[in-house]
């Protein structure tokens, strides 16, 4: 039997009606899911800011043609800037949950920054924490090495 005779059968065409619906509908999803709205997508747009000159964490949804530092909802003004994440503890322990630094050179500050809740030293593109890893020296250690990381 042909395809078209199939189609054209009285058992065909329920079959192939079906098809073509689930053929729309699959293409349809397809298109919604690539035109944005994903986890990746919100992820990129949706970050986290801190403030300047309060100190404080906000979210910021990025746009097209935004630059840094954004407008901060805690000062009014534009002192928003990306911080990096720490994700140690006091005693070189990993932990779950960041504490959110602003580092010295966004701002234009002299010297190395170090994360007000673990006292250790935090870089630009900061490394996450792992267990069994060595953890940033502390601001006393740094100092003890003459200013330098390890």
């Amino acid at each position: 039997m042909k395809l078209a005779e199939f189609v054209n059968s009285p058992k065909g065409r329920p079959i192939a009606i079906t098809f073509a619906v689930l053929a729309v509908l699959g293409t349809g999803y397809l298109l919604y899911s690539a035109a944005g709205g994903s986890d990746a997508v919100i992820s990129s747009t949706d970050r986290v800011f801190i403030c300047s000159e309060t100190g404080k964490t906000f979210r910021y949804t990025l746009k097209v043609g935004d630059m840094t530092p954004v407008k901060s909802p805690h000062s009014g003004k534009e002192t928003g800037y990306e911080p990096e994440r720490c994700y140690w503890t006091a005693d070189g322990k990993p932990k779950p949950e960041p504490t959110y630094v602003l580092l010295n050179a966004a701002v234009g500050k002299p010297g190395p920054t170090f994360c007000q809740d673990c006292k250790r030293l935090v870089v630009g593109l900061n490394p996450p924490a792992g267990a069994g890893e060595q953890p940033p020296p502390t601001e006393q250690e740094y100092k003890a090495r003459g200013g330098r990381n390890r």
